[in-house]
Protein backbone atom coordinates (compact mmCIF):
# COMPACT_ATOMS: atom_id res chain seq x y z
CA UNK A 1 0.00 0.00 0.00
CA UNK A 2 1.59 3.49 -0.86
CA UNK A 3 2.43 5.24 2.24
CA UNK A 4 1.20 8.41 2.38
CA UNK A 5 2.60 12.01 2.47
CA UNK A 6 5.33 11.45 -0.59
CA UNK A 7 4.36 10.48 -4.30
CA UNK A 8 6.00 6.98 -3.59
CA UNK A 9 7.86 4.99 -6.21
CA UNK A 10 5.14 3.61 -7.46
CA UNK A 11 3.30 7.14 -8.36
CA UNK A 12 3.31 9.26 -11.25
CA UNK A 13 5.74 11.55 -11.08
CA UNK A 14 6.13 14.79 -13.29
CA UNK A 15 4.99 14.85 -17.41
CA UNK A 16 7.34 15.98 -19.49
CA UNK A 17 6.28 18.85 -21.50
CA UNK A 18 4.80 17.77 -24.83
CA UNK A 19 5.47 13.85 -24.03
CA UNK A 20 4.19 11.61 -27.02
CA UNK A 21 0.54 11.06 -26.48
CA UNK A 22 -0.93 7.15 -26.24
CA UNK A 23 -0.81 5.22 -29.01
CA UNK A 24 0.92 7.88 -31.39
CA UNK A 25 3.17 6.39 -33.96
CA UNK A 26 6.62 6.78 -33.40
CA UNK A 27 8.89 7.80 -36.18
CA UNK A 28 12.78 6.00 -36.35
CA UNK A 29 14.15 4.48 -33.04
CA UNK A 30 15.19 5.74 -29.88
CA UNK A 31 18.42 6.85 -29.90
CA UNK A 32 20.67 6.73 -26.73
CA UNK A 33 23.44 9.33 -26.43
CA UNK A 34 26.61 7.57 -24.71
CA UNK A 35 27.43 4.53 -23.71
CA UNK A 36 28.06 4.79 -20.08
CA UNK A 37 26.61 2.64 -17.37
CA UNK A 38 23.17 4.22 -17.78
CA UNK A 39 23.28 3.82 -21.53
CA UNK A 40 23.53 0.72 -21.40
CA UNK A 41 21.53 0.04 -18.66
CA UNK A 42 18.64 2.05 -20.59
CA UNK A 43 19.36 0.35 -23.96
CA UNK A 44 18.61 -3.04 -22.27
CA UNK A 45 15.74 -2.05 -20.63
CA UNK A 46 14.15 -0.43 -23.76
CA UNK A 47 15.15 -3.04 -26.17
CA UNK A 48 13.68 -5.67 -23.40
CA UNK A 49 10.25 -3.78 -23.98
CA UNK A 50 10.16 -4.08 -27.31
CA UNK A 51 11.88 -0.66 -28.59
CA UNK A 52 14.36 -0.22 -31.33
CA UNK A 53 17.41 1.21 -29.88
CA UNK A 54 20.42 3.01 -31.34
CA UNK A 55 23.28 3.69 -29.14
CA UNK A 56 25.86 6.67 -30.62
CA UNK A 57 29.40 6.61 -28.73
CA UNK A 58 32.27 9.22 -28.90
CA UNK A 59 34.35 7.23 -28.08
CA UNK A 60 36.18 3.89 -29.41
CA UNK A 61 35.04 1.53 -26.21
CA UNK A 62 31.13 1.28 -24.42
CA UNK A 63 30.79 1.42 -21.08
CA UNK A 64 32.14 5.37 -20.44
CA UNK A 65 34.41 5.55 -17.08
CA UNK A 66 33.75 1.25 -16.42
CA UNK A 67 37.44 1.34 -18.96
CA UNK A 68 40.46 -0.72 -18.56
CA UNK A 69 43.80 0.01 -19.32
CA UNK A 70 46.38 -2.41 -20.06
CA UNK A 71 50.36 -2.34 -20.18
CA UNK A 72 53.30 -5.30 -19.91
CA UNK A 73 50.60 -7.91 -18.44
CA UNK A 74 48.38 -5.58 -16.08
CA UNK A 75 45.02 -4.98 -16.07
CA UNK A 76 43.36 -1.83 -14.32
CA UNK A 77 39.78 -0.77 -14.14
CA UNK A 78 40.31 3.06 -15.18
CA UNK A 79 37.29 4.15 -12.99
CA UNK A 80 35.13 2.35 -10.63
CA UNK A 81 36.52 0.14 -8.64
CA UNK A 82 33.73 -1.41 -6.29
CA UNK A 83 29.59 -2.06 -7.21
CA UNK A 84 27.58 -1.85 -4.31
CA UNK A 85 23.90 -2.44 -3.82
CA UNK A 86 24.14 -5.07 -7.04
CA UNK A 87 20.12 -5.67 -6.41
CA UNK A 88 19.79 -2.48 -8.85
CA UNK A 89 21.91 -4.60 -11.57
CA UNK A 90 20.67 -7.55 -10.52
CA UNK A 91 16.69 -5.87 -11.81
CA UNK A 92 18.36 -4.75 -14.90
CA UNK A 93 19.46 -8.17 -16.12
CA UNK A 94 15.70 -9.88 -15.01
CA UNK A 95 14.01 -7.36 -16.71
CA UNK A 96 16.12 -8.67 -19.93
CA UNK A 97 15.76 -12.36 -19.19
CA UNK A 98 18.75 -12.95 -17.22
CA UNK A 99 19.90 -13.25 -13.96
CA UNK A 100 22.98 -12.09 -12.34
CA UNK A 101 24.66 -15.05 -11.47
CA UNK A 102 24.64 -16.37 -15.05
CA UNK A 103 26.69 -13.21 -16.70
CA UNK A 104 28.74 -12.15 -13.77
CA UNK A 105 30.89 -13.76 -11.17
CA UNK A 106 30.84 -11.55 -8.07
CA UNK A 107 33.20 -11.80 -5.03
CA UNK A 108 31.88 -10.19 -1.76
CA UNK A 109 34.55 -8.17 0.19
CA UNK A 110 35.04 -7.53 3.50
CA UNK A 111 36.57 -6.18 5.20
CA UNK A 112 35.13 -3.13 3.07
CA UNK A 113 37.65 -0.54 3.57
CA UNK A 114 41.15 -0.67 4.92
CA UNK A 115 42.12 2.60 6.46
CA UNK A 116 45.70 4.39 7.02
CA UNK A 117 46.56 7.24 9.03
CA UNK A 118 49.47 9.54 9.66
CA UNK A 119 50.42 8.13 12.37
CA UNK A 120 50.46 4.37 11.30
CA UNK A 121 47.30 3.08 13.01
CA UNK A 122 44.54 0.97 10.75
CA UNK A 123 41.02 0.26 11.13
CA UNK A 124 39.44 -2.12 9.20
CA UNK A 125 35.26 -1.05 7.95
CA UNK A 126 34.03 -4.30 8.80
CA UNK A 127 30.48 -5.73 6.67
CA UNK A 128 29.04 -7.05 10.24
CA UNK A 129 27.58 -4.22 12.34
CA UNK A 130 28.35 -6.22 15.88
CA UNK A 131 31.97 -6.39 14.78
CA UNK A 132 32.24 -2.91 13.44
CA UNK A 133 30.43 -1.37 16.54
CA UNK A 134 33.21 -3.86 18.78
CA UNK A 135 35.77 -2.58 17.26
CA UNK A 136 34.75 1.14 17.72
CA UNK A 137 33.97 0.75 21.53
CA UNK A 138 37.42 -0.56 22.04
CA UNK A 139 38.89 2.19 20.51
CA UNK A 140 36.68 4.96 22.19
CA UNK A 141 34.54 3.63 24.81
CA UNK A 142 30.45 4.97 23.53
CA UNK A 143 31.71 4.76 19.83
CA UNK A 144 30.06 1.20 19.45
CA UNK A 145 26.41 2.69 20.35
CA UNK A 146 26.73 5.79 17.96
CA UNK A 147 27.93 3.38 15.28
CA UNK A 148 25.14 1.41 16.38
CA UNK A 149 22.34 4.78 16.28
CA UNK A 150 23.98 6.01 13.23
CA UNK A 151 23.56 2.50 11.67
CA UNK A 152 19.75 2.62 12.42
CA UNK A 153 19.28 6.68 11.42
CA UNK A 154 20.81 4.79 8.03
CA UNK A 155 18.62 2.65 7.48
CA UNK A 156 15.48 4.48 8.10
CA UNK A 157 16.74 7.30 5.64
CA UNK A 158 17.42 4.31 3.24
CA UNK A 159 14.20 3.03 3.63
CA UNK A 160 12.79 6.64 2.59
CA UNK A 161 14.67 6.77 -0.21
CA UNK A 162 13.82 2.95 -1.25
CA UNK A 163 9.78 4.17 -1.11
CA UNK A 164 9.97 8.14 -2.49
CA UNK A 165 12.77 8.35 -4.46
CA UNK A 166 14.70 5.62 -6.11
CA UNK A 167 13.00 3.92 -9.30
CA UNK A 168 10.99 7.41 -10.36
CA UNK A 169 12.19 10.41 -12.07
CA UNK A 170 12.69 12.88 -9.26
CA UNK A 171 13.94 16.44 -10.07
CA UNK A 172 13.25 18.09 -6.40
CA UNK A 173 11.46 17.79 -3.00
CA UNK A 174 8.70 18.65 -4.90
CA UNK A 175 8.71 15.32 -6.82
CA UNK A 176 8.76 13.15 -3.68
CA UNK A 177 6.14 15.11 -1.53
CA UNK A 178 2.26 14.62 -1.75
CA UNK A 179 1.50 18.00 -0.22
CA UNK A 180 -2.24 17.43 -0.06
CA UNK A 181 -1.10 14.71 3.01
CA UNK A 182 1.83 16.40 4.01
CA UNK A 183 0.49 16.77 7.65
CA UNK A 184 -0.25 13.18 8.78
CA UNK A 185 1.62 12.16 11.11
CA UNK A 186 3.10 8.85 9.45
CA UNK A 187 4.55 11.85 6.81
CA UNK A 188 5.61 14.09 9.66
CA UNK A 189 7.73 11.06 10.93
CA UNK A 190 9.14 11.16 7.53
CA UNK A 191 9.78 14.36 6.69
CA UNK A 192 11.44 14.51 10.17
CA UNK A 193 13.78 11.73 9.57
CA UNK A 194 15.33 13.21 6.56
CA UNK A 195 17.03 15.79 9.13
CA UNK A 196 16.42 18.68 6.32
CA UNK A 197 18.44 20.94 8.99
CA UNK A 198 21.89 18.87 9.22
CA UNK A 199 24.64 17.38 7.26
CA UNK A 200 26.19 14.27 6.98
CA UNK A 201 29.32 15.09 8.45
CA UNK A 202 26.99 16.57 11.52
CA UNK A 203 24.95 13.44 11.94
CA UNK A 204 28.33 11.39 12.50
CA UNK A 205 29.99 14.11 14.66
CA UNK A 206 26.92 14.03 17.22
CA UNK A 207 27.48 9.84 17.03
CA UNK A 208 31.51 8.94 16.27
CA UNK A 209 33.69 10.53 18.96
CA UNK A 210 36.87 9.06 17.39
CA UNK A 211 38.46 11.76 15.12
CA UNK A 212 40.22 8.82 13.21
CA UNK A 213 36.58 7.15 12.89
CA UNK A 214 34.80 10.11 11.42
CA UNK A 215 37.21 10.56 9.09
CA UNK A 216 36.53 6.72 8.01
CA UNK A 217 32.03 7.23 7.72
CA UNK A 218 32.75 11.18 6.59
CA UNK A 219 33.77 9.41 3.09
CA UNK A 220 30.80 7.76 2.58
CA UNK A 221 30.95 10.81 0.64
CA UNK A 222 33.77 9.53 -1.83
CA UNK A 223 30.75 7.67 -3.96
CA UNK A 224 29.49 11.30 -4.69
CA UNK A 225 32.59 13.41 -4.90
CA UNK A 226 31.50 16.06 -2.36
CA UNK A 227 32.20 17.50 0.99
CA UNK A 228 30.49 15.60 3.91
CA UNK A 229 29.89 19.12 5.92
CA UNK A 230 27.89 20.48 2.97
CA UNK A 231 26.72 17.13 2.17
CA UNK A 232 22.45 16.66 3.16
CA UNK A 233 21.59 14.36 6.20
CA UNK A 234 19.73 11.95 3.64
CA UNK A 235 23.22 10.69 2.43
CA UNK A 236 23.91 8.89 5.93
CA UNK A 237 21.99 6.42 4.02
CA UNK A 238 24.54 5.44 2.45
CA UNK A 239 26.10 3.83 5.40
CA UNK A 240 23.21 1.44 5.56
CA UNK A 241 23.35 0.27 1.52
CA UNK A 242 26.89 -0.52 2.36
CA UNK A 243 26.24 -2.90 4.84
CA UNK A 244 22.62 -4.41 3.55
CA UNK A 245 24.19 -5.65 0.58
CA UNK A 246 27.76 -5.41 0.54
CA UNK A 247 30.67 -4.43 -1.20
CA UNK A 248 31.56 -6.35 -4.67
CA UNK A 249 33.79 -6.93 -7.08
CA UNK A 250 33.10 -8.70 -10.18
CA UNK A 251 35.61 -10.89 -11.85
CA UNK A 252 37.68 -8.89 -14.71
CA UNK A 253 36.41 -5.95 -12.53
CA UNK A 254 34.68 -3.44 -13.12
CA UNK A 255 34.94 -3.84 -16.54
CA UNK A 256 32.57 -6.56 -16.78
CA UNK A 257 29.60 -5.03 -16.08
CA UNK A 258 29.26 -2.91 -18.81
CA UNK A 259 30.87 -5.90 -21.23
CA UNK A 260 27.94 -7.85 -20.42
CA UNK A 261 25.13 -5.13 -20.69
CA UNK A 262 26.46 -4.64 -24.08
CA UNK A 263 26.20 -8.40 -24.68
CA UNK A 264 22.51 -8.47 -23.28
CA UNK A 265 21.56 -5.52 -25.39
CA UNK A 266 22.96 -6.57 -28.83
CA UNK A 267 21.40 -10.09 -28.25
CA UNK A 268 18.28 -8.24 -28.19
CA UNK A 269 18.77 -6.42 -31.58
CA UNK A 270 20.13 -3.15 -29.95
CA UNK A 271 22.94 -1.47 -32.30
CA UNK A 272 25.72 0.05 -31.14
CA UNK A 273 27.80 2.84 -33.01
CA UNK A 274 31.10 3.63 -31.52
CA UNK A 275 33.10 7.17 -32.27
CA UNK A 276 29.73 8.50 -33.42
CA UNK A 277 29.94 12.26 -31.19
CA UNK A 278 26.49 13.73 -31.28
CA UNK A 279 26.89 17.30 -31.67
CA UNK A 280 22.99 18.23 -31.77
CA UNK A 281 20.01 17.16 -30.94
CA UNK A 282 17.43 18.05 -33.14
CA UNK A 283 13.88 19.13 -31.63
CA UNK A 284 11.39 21.99 -32.11
CA UNK A 285 9.53 24.10 -29.64
CA UNK A 286 8.12 20.87 -28.23
CA UNK A 287 9.71 18.11 -28.71
CA UNK A 288 13.00 16.01 -29.90
CA UNK A 289 13.02 14.18 -33.40
CA UNK A 290 16.84 12.84 -34.18
CA UNK A 291 19.86 14.09 -33.57
CA UNK A 292 23.37 15.11 -35.56
CA UNK A 293 26.76 13.36 -35.73
CA UNK A 294 29.95 14.74 -35.80
CA UNK A 295 30.40 13.71 -39.02
CA UNK A 296 26.99 15.21 -40.47
CA UNK A 297 24.81 12.51 -40.69
CA UNK A 298 21.19 13.01 -39.22
CA UNK A 299 20.09 10.29 -37.39
CA UNK A 300 15.75 10.36 -36.92
CA UNK A 301 14.62 9.41 -33.65
CA UNK A 302 11.11 9.06 -31.73
CA UNK A 303 13.13 9.85 -28.33
CA UNK A 304 16.19 10.65 -27.05
CA UNK A 305 18.05 9.52 -24.08
CA UNK A 306 21.31 11.52 -22.86
CA UNK A 307 23.50 9.57 -21.16
CA UNK A 308 26.00 12.26 -21.83
CA UNK A 309 26.21 15.19 -18.60
CA UNK A 310 22.55 16.90 -18.07
CA UNK A 311 23.99 20.12 -17.95
CA UNK A 312 26.46 20.01 -21.26
CA UNK A 313 23.60 18.25 -22.98
CA UNK A 314 21.05 21.00 -21.96
CA UNK A 315 23.85 23.57 -22.73
CA UNK A 316 25.50 22.33 -25.69
CA UNK A 317 23.41 19.68 -27.58
CA UNK A 318 20.03 21.81 -27.00
CA UNK A 319 18.94 24.95 -29.56
CA UNK A 320 18.22 27.45 -27.00
CA UNK A 321 16.36 29.75 -29.92
CA UNK A 322 13.90 26.43 -30.45
CA UNK A 323 13.37 25.69 -26.99
CA UNK A 324 13.64 28.66 -25.06
CA UNK A 325 11.38 27.85 -22.15
CA UNK A 326 13.09 24.42 -21.72
CA UNK A 327 16.43 25.69 -21.60
CA UNK A 328 15.26 28.31 -19.14
CA UNK A 329 13.38 26.29 -16.89
CA UNK A 330 16.55 23.45 -16.85
CA UNK A 331 18.98 26.61 -16.12
CA UNK A 332 16.67 28.08 -13.33
CA UNK A 333 16.56 24.84 -11.33
CA UNK A 334 20.31 23.88 -11.80
CA UNK A 335 22.28 27.33 -12.49
CA UNK A 336 23.43 27.40 -8.81
CA UNK A 337 24.94 24.39 -7.91
CA UNK A 338 28.36 23.66 -8.45
CA UNK A 339 29.96 20.89 -10.79
CA UNK A 340 31.33 18.04 -7.91
CA UNK A 341 34.77 17.42 -7.44
CA UNK A 342 37.70 15.46 -9.84
CA UNK A 343 40.48 13.44 -9.62
CA UNK A 344 43.90 12.52 -9.99
CA UNK A 345 44.50 9.20 -10.82
CA UNK A 346 47.54 6.48 -10.77
CA UNK A 347 47.43 3.29 -12.37
CA UNK A 348 50.83 2.09 -10.97
CA UNK A 349 52.14 -1.73 -12.20
CA UNK A 350 54.00 -2.99 -9.27
CA UNK A 351 56.07 -5.68 -9.48
CA UNK A 352 55.79 -6.84 -6.29
CA UNK A 353 52.22 -6.80 -4.42
CA UNK A 354 51.99 -5.38 -0.56
CA UNK A 355 50.50 -7.75 1.50
CA UNK A 356 49.67 -5.52 4.48
CA UNK A 357 46.88 -4.01 1.37
CA UNK A 358 43.32 -4.89 1.75
CA UNK A 359 40.89 -5.23 -1.86
CA UNK A 360 40.09 -1.29 -0.93
CA UNK A 361 41.89 1.22 1.23
CA UNK A 362 42.23 4.55 2.37
CA UNK A 363 44.89 6.10 3.44
CA UNK A 364 44.18 9.43 5.14
CA UNK A 365 45.10 13.24 5.01
CA UNK A 366 46.32 14.40 8.35
CA UNK A 367 43.53 16.92 8.53
CA UNK A 368 40.16 16.37 6.63
CA UNK A 369 39.09 20.05 7.58
CA UNK A 370 42.16 21.49 5.76
CA UNK A 371 41.58 18.69 2.79
CA UNK A 372 38.19 19.56 2.37
CA UNK A 373 38.29 23.30 2.32
CA UNK A 374 41.38 23.27 0.38
CA UNK A 375 39.25 21.04 -2.71
CA UNK A 376 35.62 22.26 -2.13
CA UNK A 377 35.35 25.66 -0.83
CA UNK A 378 39.16 27.40 -2.17
CA UNK A 379 39.27 24.95 -5.62
CA UNK A 380 42.79 24.00 -5.03
CA UNK A 381 44.65 20.72 -4.93
CA UNK A 382 44.92 19.55 -1.04
CA UNK A 383 48.26 19.93 0.61
CA UNK A 384 47.79 16.30 2.15
CA UNK A 385 45.39 14.08 0.28
CA UNK A 386 43.30 11.22 1.62
CA UNK A 387 44.29 8.72 -1.00
CA UNK A 388 42.08 6.33 -2.35
CA UNK A 389 43.87 2.55 -2.91
CA UNK A 390 42.42 -0.63 -4.68
CA UNK A 391 44.77 -3.91 -4.97
CA UNK A 392 42.56 -6.05 -6.90
CA UNK A 393 45.38 -9.24 -7.28
CA UNK A 394 44.43 -10.30 -3.70
CA UNK A 395 41.14 -10.89 -5.06
CA UNK A 396 42.06 -11.54 -8.61
CA UNK A 397 45.51 -12.67 -9.50
CA UNK A 398 45.60 -12.52 -12.99
CA UNK A 399 45.28 -8.28 -13.16
CA UNK A 400 49.12 -8.36 -12.81
CA UNK A 401 51.76 -10.50 -13.35
CA UNK A 402 52.77 -13.23 -11.04
CA UNK A 403 53.58 -11.70 -7.54
CA UNK A 404 52.64 -8.31 -8.82
CA UNK A 405 49.50 -5.64 -8.35
CA UNK A 406 47.61 -3.15 -10.68
CA UNK A 407 47.40 -0.78 -8.08
CA UNK A 408 44.78 1.71 -8.55
CA UNK A 409 45.02 5.45 -6.52
CA UNK A 410 42.40 8.48 -6.73
CA UNK A 411 43.00 11.48 -4.80
CA UNK A 412 40.60 14.12 -5.46
CA UNK A 413 41.23 17.49 -6.40
CA UNK A 414 38.61 20.55 -7.17
CA UNK A 415 36.66 20.58 -10.79
CA UNK A 416 38.87 22.75 -13.33
CA UNK A 417 39.48 26.26 -12.29
CA UNK A 418 39.75 29.04 -14.30
CA UNK A 419 43.86 29.23 -14.71
CA UNK A 420 44.82 25.54 -13.89
CA UNK A 421 47.28 24.01 -15.97
CA UNK A 422 47.26 20.07 -15.27
CA UNK A 423 50.21 19.64 -17.33
CA UNK A 424 52.39 21.93 -15.07
CA UNK A 425 50.26 20.61 -11.87
CA UNK A 426 50.85 17.13 -12.26
CA UNK A 427 54.70 16.40 -11.77
CA UNK A 428 54.80 17.84 -8.08
CA UNK A 429 51.21 16.48 -7.15
CA UNK A 430 52.19 13.16 -8.40
CA UNK A 431 55.41 13.63 -5.71
CA UNK A 432 52.84 14.30 -2.96
CA UNK A 433 50.66 11.96 -3.24
CA UNK A 434 53.66 8.94 -3.71
CA UNK A 435 55.18 10.81 -0.69
CA UNK A 436 52.11 10.23 1.30
CA UNK A 437 51.38 6.54 0.08
CA UNK A 438 55.62 6.27 1.07
CA UNK A 439 54.78 7.51 4.58
CA UNK A 440 51.29 7.01 5.84
CA UNK A 441 50.44 3.91 3.61
CA UNK A 442 53.35 1.85 4.73
CA UNK A 443 54.93 1.78 1.21
CA UNK A 444 58.71 2.79 1.99
CA UNK A 445 60.28 1.43 -1.49
CA UNK A 446 56.87 2.10 -3.08
CA UNK A 447 58.98 3.76 -6.56
CA UNK A 448 61.48 0.92 -6.80
CA UNK A 449 58.55 -1.51 -7.34
CA UNK A 450 56.88 0.62 -10.27
CA UNK A 451 57.12 -1.63 -13.19
CA UNK A 452 54.96 0.63 -15.43
CA UNK A 453 52.66 3.73 -14.85
CA UNK A 454 49.81 5.52 -16.30
CA UNK A 455 47.88 8.62 -14.92
CA UNK A 456 44.58 10.81 -15.49
CA UNK A 457 44.06 14.31 -14.41
CA UNK A 458 41.12 16.45 -14.24
CA UNK A 459 42.02 17.74 -17.57
CA UNK A 460 42.70 14.38 -18.83
CA UNK A 461 39.08 13.41 -17.35
CA UNK A 462 37.57 16.29 -18.85
CA UNK A 463 38.46 15.62 -22.29
CA UNK A 464 38.03 11.61 -22.39
CA UNK A 465 34.46 11.50 -20.57
CA UNK A 466 33.23 15.29 -21.17
CA UNK A 467 31.81 15.95 -17.90
CA UNK A 468 31.29 19.49 -17.12
CA UNK A 469 34.73 21.33 -15.96
CA UNK A 470 36.11 17.76 -15.69
CA UNK A 471 33.93 16.47 -12.42
CA UNK A 472 34.09 12.64 -11.69
CA UNK A 473 29.99 12.91 -10.24
CA UNK A 474 28.12 15.63 -11.84
CA UNK A 475 26.53 18.09 -9.69
CA UNK A 476 28.02 18.24 -5.73
CA UNK A 477 25.66 17.28 -3.64
CA UNK A 478 25.55 19.84 -1.16
CA UNK A 479 22.92 21.94 0.37
CA UNK A 480 21.01 20.36 3.13
CA UNK A 481 17.65 20.90 1.04
CA UNK A 482 18.46 20.05 -1.96
CA UNK A 483 21.95 18.80 -2.00
CA UNK A 484 20.24 15.31 -2.86
CA UNK A 485 18.64 15.96 -6.20
CA UNK A 486 19.84 15.90 -9.69
CA UNK A 487 18.24 16.77 -12.82
CA UNK A 488 15.45 14.40 -13.40
CA UNK A 489 15.36 11.52 -15.22
CA UNK A 490 12.49 13.08 -17.81
CA UNK A 491 12.91 16.51 -19.27
CA UNK A 492 10.05 18.89 -18.16
CA UNK A 493 10.06 20.97 -20.59
CA UNK A 494 11.15 19.14 -24.34
CA UNK A 495 9.32 15.73 -24.99
CA UNK A 496 10.92 12.86 -25.68
CA UNK A 497 14.00 13.77 -23.80
CA UNK A 498 15.65 11.89 -20.81
CA UNK A 499 18.28 11.98 -19.17
CA UNK A 500 20.83 9.19 -17.61
CA UNK A 501 24.12 8.73 -15.70
CA UNK A 502 25.64 9.95 -13.05
CA UNK A 503 24.57 13.03 -13.55
CA UNK A 504 21.03 12.60 -13.50
CA UNK A 505 19.22 11.73 -10.95
CA UNK A 506 19.45 9.54 -8.42
CA UNK A 507 23.58 10.68 -8.86
CA UNK A 508 26.88 9.09 -9.12
CA UNK A 509 28.33 5.87 -7.97
CA UNK A 510 27.57 2.60 -10.48
CA UNK A 511 23.97 1.28 -8.94
CA UNK A 512 22.66 4.59 -9.22
CA UNK A 513 23.73 5.66 -12.64
CA UNK A 514 22.56 1.72 -13.41
CA UNK A 515 19.29 2.65 -11.72
CA UNK A 516 19.29 6.24 -14.06
CA UNK A 517 19.45 4.30 -17.00
CA UNK A 518 16.53 2.02 -15.82
CA UNK A 519 14.66 5.27 -14.58
CA UNK A 520 15.08 7.48 -18.12
CA UNK A 521 13.77 4.03 -20.02
CA UNK A 522 10.56 3.04 -18.01
CA UNK A 523 9.67 6.81 -18.12
CA UNK A 524 9.83 6.93 -21.89
CA UNK A 525 8.30 3.63 -22.14
CA UNK A 526 5.04 4.56 -20.28
CA UNK A 527 5.01 7.84 -21.97
CA UNK A 528 5.04 5.66 -25.29
CA UNK A 529 2.34 3.47 -23.88
CA UNK A 530 0.26 6.11 -21.96
CA UNK A 531 0.47 4.37 -18.81
CA UNK A 532 2.16 5.61 -15.44
CA UNK A 533 6.06 4.67 -14.71
CA UNK A 534 6.36 2.58 -11.82
CA UNK A 535 8.28 -0.78 -10.67
CA UNK A 536 5.34 -3.03 -12.54
CA UNK A 537 7.90 -3.84 -15.27
CA UNK A 538 10.81 -4.20 -13.31
CA UNK A 539 10.18 -7.66 -11.82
Amino acid sequence: MKKPGFASAHAPGPRAFGAQAPGRASDGPVVVIGAGLGGLAAACTLSARGHDVVVCEANDWTGGKAAEWKDQGFRFDMGPTILTLPSVLRRIMNEAGHTLEDRLEMHRLDPQWRCFFDDGDRLDLLENIEAMARSLEDRHPGDGKGYRDLIAMSETLHDISRRFVFWKSVGGIGDTLDLGQSFRPEVMRDIAALRMHSTLGREIRKRIANPKAVQVFDHFTQYVGSNPLQAPAVLTGIAHMQVDEGIWYPVGGTRAVPQALREIAEEQGVTFRTDSRVVRILHDRRRVHGVVLENGETIGASAVVSNADSVRTMRELIDRDRAPAAWRQFRRQWKKREPACSGVVLYLGLNKAYDHLAHHNFVFSRDPEEEFEAIYREGRPAPDPTCYLAAPARTEPGVAPPGGEALYVLVHTPYLRPGQNWTEIFPGYRETILRKLERAGGMPDLRSRIQCEHHLTPMDIHRRYAPQAGAIYGLASHGRLDGGFKPANRSAGLGGLYFAGGSAHPGPGMPMALMSGWIAADCLDADVRGREPGLARAG
